[in-house]
């Protein structure tokens, strides 16, 4: 072939050259930073007003040369027709969820949302009008008596933060076009590396991509997927309300994302391991890990997750000052909130993801005020597993 074709490349090649220009850019290897606001339109002027908005080349309309580039690859890894980035996870589902429902309408939520979410959804988008049913995502059977004539959307996650549940995705798919809905999945946790959810027949898939995706802990960065028409409402959404990814930050995150493949690897090899070594210590009472046997919904997600992630989550015997000692005695995670970096952090999700929920809004998603949450990175799995070892042992 003349030239590369990403339908006939594997996915760890996908994450390097889709999309790629072609020619490259002035014989750059490496697509160079477009640093510039805006660039120059034909003077001659438009023929129509569409062909003027055509030629209209401008950071705030996503469209730069680096846009372009990794809104093709992302679209690319996970089998969908279009691809968006934006400023932010949050830019990237209030936009999406903004283009999906209106006021008077009313949304299906998996329960256990991210607490930007969470506040999104039950906080800013009932103010304007907009209601919302929390329901089981992994119990298809009792989302019908949830629905309502004027229900139009159901938002799930992929894996859920921080207790790492796993809703039905499939199922939520075919309950979603049985019913006319549109289906979003937050795909932060999961990456296109062991989720694509457009495959399984979700509408919109959404990241965090300061995570997983950039994998190096130095941007703040959101992605959209999904097909044409809805990336190009939502697109337009974010055209209006600002949200617009940097050039700078679009060649950041085109780097990260060649290296996700072998960071996730390596990540997900070293959650199990910690899992497993956390479940077997008598210090510590539960383990949240899709990894460990026993754990919710893991059995039936085989068939549409190709592994368990790099977070997981746990409650000591001692509570939640036994969890404080904790976060204080390790050496190598930072305390800190995010994950998916190269380096491991390890937070309290009161202090991070769910400071935003009230005390009763915690303890009704599950997350109790001794819970520990740990980003696993890349560092060498014996190194992680004798760090813990020694801080269990100062906080027993």
């Amino acid at each position: 072939m003349s030239h590369l074709d990403p339908d006939r490349m594997q996915f760890d090649t996908r994450l390097i050259h889709a999309a790629a220009p072609d020619p490259r850019i002035a014989g750059s290897v490496v697509t160079p930073i477009f640093q510039s606001a805006m660039g120059v339109q034909p003077p001659e002027g438009p023929a129509s007003p569409q062909e003027a908005l055509a030629s209209l080349q401008y950071i705030r309309l996503h469209n730069t040369p680096n846009h372009l580039e990794i809104q093709g690859r992302l679209a690319s890894l996970e089998g969908a027709e279009a691809a968006l980035v934006c400023a932010s996870g949050m830019a990237a589902i209030s936009a999406s969820l903004l283009s999906v429902v209106v006021p008077g309408d009313h949304l299906l939520v998996c329960d256990q949302l991210y607490g930007g979410s969470h506040a999104l959804i039950h906080g800013e988008l009932n103010r304007l009008g907009v209601s919302s049913t929390t329901v089981d995502g992994s119990d298809p059977g009792s989302w019908r008596a949830a629905l309502r004539p004027e229900t139009k959307a159901f938002y799930l996650e992929t894996m859920t933060n921080p207790l790492l549940r796993l809703p039905d995705l499939p199922a939520a798919a075919a309950f979603s076009k049985e019913h006319g809905l549109v289906s979003l999945t937050d795909n932060t946790l999961a990456s296109p590396v062991l989720c694509r959810p457009i495959e399984v027949g979700i509408d919109i898939s959404l990241h965090s991509a300061t995570k997983y995706l950039n994998g190096h802990s130095d941007i703040l960065a959101g992605a959209v997927l999904g097909s044409e028409k809805w990336v190009g409402e939502i697109a337009s959404r974010l055209t209006l309300l600002g949200g617009c990814l940097d050039p700078n930050a679009c060649f950041l995150l085109t780097r990260g994302l060649k290296t996700l493949g072998v960071r996730m690897e390596r990540q997900c090899t070293n959650a199990q391991a910690l899992a497993e070594f956390l479940a077997g210590h008598p210090a510590v009472e539960h383990v949240n890990y899709p990894g460990l046997p026993g754990h919710p919904g893991s059995v039936q997600a085989r068939e549409w997750l190709s592994g368990w992630g790099g977070l997981l989550s746990f409650e000591l015997a001692g509570g939640e000052s036994a969890a404080r000692k904790l976060v204080q005695a390790v050496l190598i995670p930072a305390y800190a909130p995010s994950l998916g970096g190269t380096e491991t952090l390890i937070t309290m999700p009161v202090d991070s993801s769910h400071a935003i929920l009230s005390p009763e809004e915690r303890q009704a998603a599950g997350v109790g005020p001794g819970l520990v949450r740990v980003a696993l990175g890349i560092e060498g799995q014996a190194d992680l597993i004798e760090d813990f070892r020694q801080a269990l042992e100062f906080c027993a």
